[in-house]
């Protein structure tokens, strides 16, 4: 060990150590969780094995911690909004089931079938995007989507691999704009990586582009891999959201003296309620959650037909969208990331940026990789939207408001890796088995679900004992 090394893990754990829940010398009852907090500028360059695991337990005690008005829950002069709101007046209740905020802690949705996991129907969360910087309490259901809680394992690579997409995409456009340039004529070229599609692109000479043929990704081609429309960005993102939407825990990387002026934007009379390093703990617990894998049955009765499922899954087309694996170039995760934006903590900001690498954690070394040394990413998605509804199969398409233009119809592709784990099925969770998710995929996904219906019942059968083996080991 190097003496930067000792250096970084001596910085790290005097500040882990500042923490009281729970900590040494702190009464067996305390119920805060977060007093004290790991520092920003302890975490620097490559974190080795030992760092990674301090800051993941750290982590973790904040995912699984039940915060309390000590720490910072609630916020009675802010809204749940992403960007920094406030209040007219103080909510009548503090917990509110649609508006919330509706938990206060990560696990308490999060953790079917264990902590990290997905959430049945009763975890639900209401997005209340359509009204993002209103003030507002209602029940009315249409003032908000209804979605499930998805589960968080192999979250890291999914970002990781949504980095390189973007990349590879950003790449072509920039190549097709060269192109042009250089011709003097349009220049179309077709958007793609990792086997995935996202249409056309068409650059003028004058450097104008033509949009009209992307497909599946926003404009900016940055592939947003997460939430059910595919619009947040980085588990950071998404953390700092969630934080103050649930549990009026504020980030101070966004509602801080930066962005509002105020070290107590909520005005529940708790400043700076969790900081950059604590946000970075959970971002590196839940990137650091092994991937969900293909359980092998050992039952006969269940091998079989799980085999033979296998083929079905090709043959009837779902591998069309839910491809079995994606390739990935390199396991180091860089937190901030490459794409986080305003109001989340961004790489120019940090006078050194810091990187955990995944490969470090045993799970990852069981990971396949192809001939080219790429991990292959058995996710069973390919992290792009599409329009999964139709007029006569309108199931999934059961929402009332567009989310940050994303059409009511057009969703991100679910990844099926832990289906096994984590049913009931649908945006919503309102679908009780595989069977009935299967059956209510409309637009792109029809082709597939048709030919599922019209199979014989052993068939469909044999397709549901395949999905059960894709699970999150307990």
């Amino acid at each position: 060990m190097n003496l930067r090394t000792w250096k970084r893990l001596a910085l790290l754990g005097a500040a882990l150590c500042t923490m009281p829940a729970p900590m040494a010398g702190a009464e067996p009852w305390n119920e805060a969780v977060m007093p004290g907090a790991v520092e920003q500028d302890t975490l620097a360059d490559k974190l080795d094995r030992a760092a990674l695991d301090a800051l993941r337990e750290r982590g973790e005690h904040l995912f699984i911690g039940h915060f309390t008005p000590a720490d910072g829950v609630g916020r009675p002069f802010a809204t749940q909004a992403i960007v920094p709101t406030k209040r007219k007046r103080p909510p009548e209740n503090g917990f509110f089931r649609s508006a919330g905020m509706d938990a206060n802690s990560c696990a308490g949705c999060h953790n079917m079938p264990i902590v990290g996991g997905a959430g049945d129907f009763v975890t639900n969360v209401f997005v209340s995007e359509g009204f993002e910087s209103a003030d507002f309490d209602s029940l009315d259901p249409q003032f908000s989507n209804e979605r499930g809680s998805n589960h968080l394992f192999g979250a890291g690579l999914i970002e990781l691999l949504a980095r390189e997409m973007t990349a590879d995409l950003r790449e072509t456009r920039r190549r097709t704009l060269e192109a042009a340039r250089g011709t003097g004529k349009p220049t179309t070229a077709t958007l793609a990586s990792k086997g995935v599609s996202f249409g056309t692109i068409t650059a003028e000479p004058d450097g104008m582009l033509d949009l009209a043929g992307v497909e599946g990704v926003d404009d900016d081609l940055v592939v947003r891999p997460f939430s059910q429309k595919g619009v947040m960005t980085s588990i950071r993102q998404f953390t700092v959201n969630a934080l103050n939407h649930h549990h009026g825990m504020q980030a101070t990387e966004r509602f801080g003296p930066r962005w509002t002026g105020e070290r107590d934007h909520d005005g529940d009379g708790v400043e700076d309620e969790i900081r950059d390093g604590d946000i970075s703990a959970l971002v590196a617990w839940q990137a650091g959650l092994k991937a969900p894998v293909v359980f092998e049955p050992e039952q006969p009765e269940w091998e079989a037909p799980a085999a033979r499922g296998s083929a079905l899954f090709d043959a009837m087309g779902c591998v069309a969208c839910h491809k079995r694996a994606l390739p990935l170039n390199s396991l180091e995760f860089a937190d901030p990331g490459p794409l986080d934006m305003a109001g989340t903590l961004r790489d120019g900001e940090l006078a050194e940026p810091v990187t955990y690498d995944l490969a470090l954690l045993e799970w990852a070394s069981t990971l396949p990789r192809d001939a080219e040394g790429n991990v292959l990413v058995p996710l069973f998605g390919d992290l792009k939207r599409h329009v999964i509804a139709d007029q006569e199969v309108a199931t999934l398409g059961n929402e009332l408001l567009a989310q940050r233009f994303v059409e009511r119809n057009v969703f991100m592709t679910a990844e099926l890796w832990g289906a096994g784990s984590t049913g009931p099925y649908g945006h919503r969770n309102d679908l009780p088995t595989l069977d009935e998710v299967i059956r209510a995929h409309g637009g792109e996904g029809r082709a597939a679900r048709d030919r599922y219906v019209a199979a014989s019942d052993e068939d469909r059968t044999a397709l549901v004992a395949f999905l059960k083996t894709l699970v999150i080991e307990e």
